[in-house]
C-alpha cells in the first residue's frame, strides 16, 4: 500500500497558523481520512497536490481545505465556470478560471499577483496539481515550477495516500532554479504518495508541453 508520506530536511516549525472547521475536520474523520499539518511558513506560496488520479481527489481536498483552514485559491478549466450554479460554487470555493491555450499568461499573472501580494503582505496561496489531468501523463507541467520560482515564495508539498486515508501538508521548500535538484527534493517529500488510481499517477519529472 506504499509507507506513509515521510518528511524530510524542510519540516520545520511553521509561523503562520489557521483556523480550520471543527465540523469539517470532524467529517473529514469521520470518513477514515487523517491529515498532518502543522501551519506554513509564509502568508504567500504556491501548494503543489499529488499525486491526481480521480475525481475524487477534488472532494477530499476541498474537506481537507476546510478542515485545516487553509483559504488556497486553485487553477480550473475555465470552461467550468462558465456554468451558472457551478461556476459561482467553483468560485466560492477558491477556483480561479484558467484558460489552457494561454496558460503562459496565466503562470506570468500569477506570479506577479503572488509579488503584489508578497509587497502588500496580504494571504494568497495557490493550490494546483502539476499533472493536470487525471490521466496518466509522462510528467508534470512546469506551471508550478515557474509561479513559485518567478514570485521566489515557499513551494508547499500535498502528499495525498489514498489506500492509508492521510493528507500530508509539512514539507515546504525554496526552490533554487537548479530543476533536477529541485525535482529530487520534490520526489523525497512525496515517498509514499499513492493515488486512488495508482496507474494513473505521472512520474515526478517536468515535461514540455
Amino acid at each position: 500500500m506504499g509507507s506513509p508520506c515521510v518528511a524530510d530536511e524542510a519540516s520545520k516549525l511553521q509561523p503562520v497558523r489557521v483556523q480550520g472547521s471543527a465540523l469539517a475536520h470532524w467529517l473529514f474523520t469521520r470518513l477514515g481520512w487523517t491529515i498532518h499539518f502543522d501551519g506554513i511558513p509564509a502568508r504567500q506560496g504556491v501548494l503543489i497536490v499529488y499525486p491526481h488520479t480521480s475525481n475524487w481527489d477534488f472532494f477530499i481536498l476541498i474537506l481537507a481545505k476546510w478542515a485545516i483552514g487553509l483559504p488556497v485559491k486553485f487553477w480550473g478549466k475555465d470552461s467550468l465556470f462558465k456554468l451558472p450554479v457551478l461556476g459561482r460554487w467553483m468560485r466560492w470555493v477558491g477556483g480561479v478560471p484558467v484558460e489552457r491555450h494561454v496558460n503562459q499568461g496565466a503562470v506570468g499573472a500569477m506570479a506577479r499577483r503572488l509579488v503584489e501580494s508578497k509587497q502588500a503582505d496580504s494571504f494568497f496561496w495557490l493550490a494546483l496539481a502539476p499533472e493536470g489531468t487525471r490521466k496518466w501523463l509522462p510528467g508534470w507541467r512546469s506551471g508550478f515550477y515557474q509561479v513559485a520560482l518567478g514570485a521566489q515564495v515557499p513551494l508547499g508539498i500535498c502528499c495525498v495516500n489514498f489506500p492509508q486515508k492521510t493528507v500530508r501538508v509539512t514539507e515546504f521548500l525554496h526552490l533554487t532554479g537548479q530543476v533536477n535538484e529541485d525535482m529530487q527534493r520534490i520526489a523525497r517529500a512525496l515517498q509514499g504518495a499513492v493515488g486512488k488510481n495508482p496507474a494513473q499517477a505521472a512520474p515526478i519529472q517536468l515535461i514540455s508541453k
